[in-house]
């Protein structure tokens, strides 16, 4: 990982908010590449993505894949596409399915991240949260 975008995702960690996160070991999750062309935006990682240490990775996810018509090897690949969600931690269940990612997340470190990426040529919003 570059040292910029390692600096970053080590700030995400140190962040206090994310501090019971980090104490449990999880990371946030996120995939990102200098050279993306392509950045998908999503809610907040689900259970299985922060199980497996893989965003996407179920049935929205094939989905997803489907939809925009690229191989799962691309749609991986952090210097094709990158994948940012609103929150890089699995927020928890709530009663009628996940809930929210959190308020202020992603624009504290999107902008961030997204300058680092002077090759986006599209980016793609998946659900009500990243829509608004």
């Amino acid at each position: 990982m570059d040292k910029d975008f390692l600096a970053i995702f080590n700030a995400i960690k140190a962040d206090g908010a994310n501090a019971d996160y980090t104490k449990r070991g999880i990371d946030p999750l996120y995939s990102v590449g200098a050279g993306a062309r392509i950045v998908i935006i999503g809610q907040a990682p689900g259970s299985v993505a922060e199980e497996t240490r893989i965003p996407w990775n179920d049935k929205s996810g094939e989905r997803l894949r489907d939809w925009l018509g690229i191989s799962r090897e691309t749609f991986y690949n952090p210097e094709r596409v990158a994948l940012l969600p609103m929150d890089f931690y699995f927020p928890g269940h709530g009663r009628s399915g996940d809930l929210p990612p959190r308020k202020g997340f992603a624009e504290q470190w999107h902008p961030a991240l997204l300058a680092l990426m002077p090759n986006v040529r599209l980016t793609v919003l998946v659900g009500a949260y990243a829509v608004r």
